[in-house]
């Protein structure tokens, strides 16, 4: 069966994006997908009908290439769906051993990309007056653990955009989704999507146990990414997506205790809260 739905997702050479667009194309999907090697990623989804699949090299650090990424995609399929800002990467470390560098390497590729993708594609959902943007998040970004302070932040504005996004563009029939799921066995924790610097300051107890624990289930983590994926596809079909989608059990349990410990704040410091007001 051949859908209608034309899917456009980045960082699909590996991880979860690769997982993502095997199984679209398996179901009949139509998928333009990004990578920094588009010959890589052909090799790695290794699919016959061409017809279906536009592996596309992109730098996603430049908005030309963006641009003429939606372009190409426009003029193979006619169309786009659902957009899935896939792209991204870890960094594990404390903030005194992070370079000024390292932090906006890493803004520019989880937060900016997945900005200026949506910015270039906009235009085309608003005028079909339908979509699907899925950001994916992290559970880091709402409920983060010691020693990921930067990750969680692009994370958290990941979520703060999509939420934002969302609001903006109900009226032109688009839905958004911030995906946030906990440890899945994507390759994340490998060291090609993971910056690692391993602290050598005195103390940071809680960083440096908190991030051997994290590297030790690499490849051990519960989370599936073909469960996953298949779960991103019938949320895609859904009339009424959720803004926030957490995946797995840590995800849940992280993000429950924190709503659970912000309420008991809010009540505690209530008073303190409404006296600020004339």
């Amino acid at each position: 069966m051949i859908h209608s739905k034309v899917w456009y997702v980045t960082g699909a050479s590996q991880g979860l994006g690769l997982t993502l667009v095997k199984k679209l194309l398996a179901g009949g999907y139509r998928v333009a997908a990004t990578s920094r090697n588009a010959q890589l990623l052909k090799d790695a989804v290794a699919i016959t009908d061409h017809e279906r699949f536009l592996p596309l090299t992109v730098d996603l650090g430049n908005t030309d290439c963006i641009e003429e990424s939606v372009t190409r995609t426009l003029e193979s399929f006619g169309r786009i769906d659902v957009v899935v800002n896939n792209a991204g990467y870890g960094l594990a470390a404390t903030v005194e051993e992070t370079t000024e560098e390292d932090i906006r390497k890493i803004f520019d590729v989880n937060v900016m990309a997945t900005i200026n993708v949506t910015k270039n594609i906009l235009p085309v959902l608003r005028e079909q007056r339908s979509g699907h943007i899925i950001n994916i998040g992290s559970v880091a970004g709402f409920a983060g653990a010691p020693g990921w302070s930067v990750y969680s932040a692009t994370k958290a504005a990941v979520a703060a955009f999509s939420e934002v996004l969302a609001l903006d563009v109900e009226e032109f029939g688009i839905h958004v989704t911030v995906v946030e799921p906990s440890g899945f066995r994507t390759g994340f924790l490998t060291k090609d999507s993971l910056a690692y610097t391993r602290s050598q300051i005195e103390g940071y107890l809680a960083v440096k146990e908190t991030q051997a624990r994290y590297l030790a289930v690499d490849g051990k983590q519960p989370g599936d990414p073909e469960r996953a994926s298949a779960i991103l596809i019938r949320v895609s079909e859904s009339e009424n997506p959720p803004l926030h989608l957490y995946l797995g059990a840590d995800a849940y349990t992280r993000a429950s205790g924190k709503l659970q410990q912000m309420a008991a704040e809010m009540v505690t410091w209530r008073e303190t809260t409404l006296s600020a007001d004339f």
